[in-house]
């Protein structure tokens, strides 16, 4: 019989191949039919289609606005990483210099502490408003995950990770509400830091970016990843609904997959988001894309992304949401021996 693993081995995406490959049957990153499938990746029209729109010098267009969503420089250099391309291509370098220079810029990270709200337009830095700063640091979190994940990891990156670390908030988050009342993390705001800490910890060997990352993760799982602390009921509706991509949203996907890829989603706490994820299991053995957060037709419009992640629907698989619905699985030790260790390919490798 044809499971979904063989289905998705058969795509006509090599990203998702070797997501199969590496994230799911668990091969070696360095072995050569995977070296051979991120070779592949490099020249898939997804890819050339991402890469298409830069200058004579390697920039993203408009070189101006990095942020652009989601065509901009910030989120081609976080969805290459994303899709497996190959480690410490030179060929990237101008289009990670435009986005870590963007999150190091003075403007983006200048302090000042304000007694009450701080200003919108009259401040563009980090206001420091009761002990806490108000950031959006998904942004800088996603340009470190980025960087380590492509191989192009440099100087810069380490102030990204210490900044990350000044900005982290008590309960382990971060959150860039600019209202002084506000005391709890924001979800959209720190799983992408702590993504962003998790794999750079684990490159450099920094236990404080380790620790950070810990901390965070309690933000999720003392949440159980979608439930209001103080009663249990669901935080947002669309928390409970998946998409790919999330860009700097969440759904509890996501979340898992983050948690998977840091190492936390032993946690019993992930069992109850675990479910819901089991339960969203289609017919054919896939996962839907329930919804989408981005839009292909026109591309003046924010939210238009330069390439289409698939069907979206309830009912209809969805390779990309199914390769990492997969992986959370088989990292919780969810998935089914026959899915787990088809192919002659050994488990317990990890992704890098």
């Amino acid at each position: 019989m044809r499971t979904i693993t063989d289905r998705l081995l058969a795509s006509e995406e090599p990203s998702i191949r070797f997501r199969v490959r590496v994230g799911v049957l668990g091969e070696d990153p360095a072995s050569p039919r995977v070296r051979e499938l991120r070779g592949e990746i490099r020249r898939s029209p997804r890819v050339r289609a991402l890469l298409a729109n830069r200058d004579e010098r390697g920039r993203v267009r408009p070189v101006g606005q990095p942020y652009r969503k989601w065509s901009g420089a910030h989120w081609v250099f976080a969805t290459l990483a994303d899709l497996g391309r190959p480690r410490e291509d030179a060929s990237l370098v101008p289009a990670r210099d435009q986005v870590l220079d963007h999150w190091l810029r003075p403007e983006a990270i200048e302090e000042r502490e304000f007694d009450g709200e701080a200003p919108g337009s009259a401040f563009r830095g980090v206001p420091v408003i009761r002990g806490r700063a108000r950031r959006c640091a998904s942004q800088q979190g996603n340009a470190l995950y980025a960087a380590v994940v492509l191989g192009l990891l440099d100087e810069r990156c380490h102030r990204l990770a210490r900044l990350l670390l000044r900005w982290q908030w008590p309960d382990g988050g971060w959150n860039c509400d600019r209202r002084p009342e506000a005391a709890t993390s924001s979800f959209w705001e720190s799983l992408i830091p702590l993504r962003g800490l998790a794999i750079y910890g684990r490159a450099t060997g920094d236990e404080e970016a380790k620790r950070a990352a810990a901390r965070a993760a309690e933000v999720f799982l003392s949440r159980r990843f979608y439930r209001r602390a103080r009663d249990g009921e669901v935080m947002d509706a669309a928390f409970t609904r998946l998409h790919y991509p999330c860009y700097w949203r969440y759904d509890v996907l996501f979340g898992l997959k983050v948690m998977a890829e840091a190492g936390f989603v032993g946690d019993p706490r992930c069992d109850d988001a675990l479910d819901l994820l089991q339960s969203k299991r289609l017919p054919d053995g896939g996962w839907p894309a329930e919804e989408r957060f981005y839009q292909t037709a026109r591309p003046a419009v924010s939210g238009y992304d330069l390439v289409s992640w698939g069907d979206v629907g309830r009912r209809r698989l969805n390779e990309w949401v199914t390769a990492d619905a997969l992986f959370v699985l088989q990292r919780a030790g969810r998935l089914g021996a026959t899915e787990r260790t088809q192919h002659g390919v050994s488990t317990g490798a990890t992704a890098t």
